[in-house]
This record gives C-alpha cells, structure tokens and sequence, in this order.
C-alpha cells in the first residue's frame, strides 16, 4: 500500500490483510520498533534523510519475509530502490484521496512530522505535486474517498484481481 499520510494505508490494509487472509505490517510501526522511538521524534533527532534510509532497511527487509500487506510510510514509494523492491517482490496498491480527504483525515492526528507546521493543508499540497507523478507508477491505482472503508477495500479486490488475471492473460 502506498499513497500520503491519510490515504488509508493502514486502516484499508488492515481489513484488506483480513479479506485476503494474510497478515498485515504497518512499515512506520515496524521503523518505530527497530529505532525505539516514534518517528517525529526520529525526523527531530536524525532528520528526514537518516529515516528514509532506516525506511529503505525495513523495508527491503519486510518484502523479503512471506506474503504480507504492507503499508508503507508516505515518502517511502518516492525513494527508487524502495520501488524497485517493492516491484521485485509484490503488487504496489497507490490508494488516491483528494486534498480535502487527506486534510480532514490527517487532522486527527498530531504525530505527522511533514505536517507540524502553520500550514499542513498547503503542505499536503505540495506533496501531492511531487509525489503523485511518483505514485502513479504503481502497479494499481485505487480511489480512497469517505465513502465506507469496506468499499474501498472491495475496490482494491476487484483491481487486484483485474491485475492478477491481465499478468496471466499476457503470459499466456
């Protein structure tokens, strides 16, 4: 699962994880573990440049475990060895929301280090320009409006399944 802060990663990776049987790893918990710290308290002490490679470690690391969903952290599809690792040993699911869903949803929560700032709506702005075009290479791209989650999880069944099929069609 890729996509920026308030996409749903983890909340449609959870019930997608239940719907496909597998189990289900959020890559920001798993970073927060293996520092020992939470990650604003990481970009405080490191910087943003130390997390993107102890990002790109855990990672690299997870993907090579059993079958998972995994959600990633909002940058993580934007570093390149990243992408092609998740490319090598998976399907990347970009779950799309709009600027205002993703205000409202990251709202909520305070623990955003990209988004303390006088103007995270202009911040999470700024990152849909940059990242998008990024996210856009997935393998899968899916809508994450405030319709109910299990709606968008059915999307991302069906275009799973449309993926699957379309990789088996062309190898034939």
């Amino acid at each position: 699962m890729v996509g920026l802060m308030g996409a749903g990663k983890s909340s449609i990776g959870r019930r997608l994880a239940s719907r496909l049987d597998l189990p289900f790893v959020d890559a920001d918990s798993e970073i927060e573990a293996a520092a020992g710290c939470t990650i604003a308290e990481f970009f405080e002490r490191h910087g943003e440049a130390a997390f993107r490679d102890g990002e790109r470690r855990v990672i690299a690391r997870l993907l090579d475990g059993p079958r998972k969903v995994l959600a990633t952290g909002g940058g993580a599809f934007m570093d390149e060895d990243t992408r092609e690792a998740i490319g090598r040993s998976g399907i990347s699911v970009w779950l799309r929301a709009d600027l205002e869903t993703l205000v409202r949803r990251t709202s909520r929560r305070s623990d955003r280090p990209l988004l303390n700032n006088d103007d995270p709506a202009e911040t999470l702005k700024n990152l849909m320009e940059t990242r998008y075009p990024i996210y856009e290479q997935a393998d899968i791209d899916v809508e994450s409006d405030d319709g109910p989650p299990d709606q968008t999880v059915d999307r991302v069944v069906a275009a799973l399944e449309a993926f699957k099929a379309a990789g088996t069609d062309s190898a034939s």
